[in-house]
């Protein structure tokens, strides 16, 4: 695990939200292990991109250690032109390329994490989507989140999820600040297209 002052930004510093970011989405599947290497040298090529990572305690040799912790292993978002796609290519860390098609979809489950991310609230890697009640938080700090209620440990969740990933995280919610949706959730497989290899 590295040190915290060696960890790459969730953002490049030039980039003000997953919002800002102008032009094609692209979800970079790494190596192993590679997400944080490849976020720098995104950042070296000048290429926006968001790297979702929450704090970690580990324990080795007796000694705890502080470090960060990519919320979804092996995947990275880059967003921004072919050009940006090529230099992704080039730095060989990457399995494959998948291309979004729902843009929208995708910048909007990012801001979610984004927000939540920033916060500093502790956030749980949750590694597949569970059927629940789609709601929505109507009050408090993350007033306007959606996502899926969960009862996990025998604790009231909230999942924020990547629908494209099939994965997302979980925070720790109040059931009274929740109001249900009845919005229907498409499948993954509609949010990409078929990509063989590194495309």
């Amino acid at each position: 695990m590295l040190k915290m002052s060696d960890n790459p930004p969730i953002l490049p510093p030039a980039c003000a939200s997953v919002n800002a970011m102008q032009g094609d989405w692209w979800i970079a599947h790494t190596k192993a292990r590679c997400e944080k290497a490849f976020a720098w040298d995104l950042l070296r090529r000048g290429v926006n991109y968001f790297l979702p990572m929450v704090e970690r305690v580990t324990v080795s040799s007796g000694k705890k250690r502080r470090g960060m912790i990519p919320l979804f292993s092996s995947y990275v978002f880059f967003c921004g032109t072919e050009e940006a796609r090529y230099a992704a290519l080039t730095t060989d860390r990457l399995c494959q390329v998948l291309p979004v098609v729902d843009r929208k979809r995708l910048v909007t489950e990012l801001s979610q994490l984004e927000r939540a991310v920033l916060s500093g609230v502790p956030l749980d890697p949750y590694p597949q989507l569970e059927i629940g009640r789609k709601c929505r938080i109507k009050a408090g700090a993350f007033q306007g989140l959606e996502g899926v209620v969960l009862d996990r440990h025998g604790k009231r969740r909230f999942l924020l999820f990547v629908s494209i990933l099939q994965q997302g995280a979980s925070l720790e919610i109040d059931a009274d600040l929740l109001e249900p949706l009845d919005i229907e959730d498409g499948a993954a497989a509609a949010l990409i297209q078929p990509a063989g290899g590194v495309a």
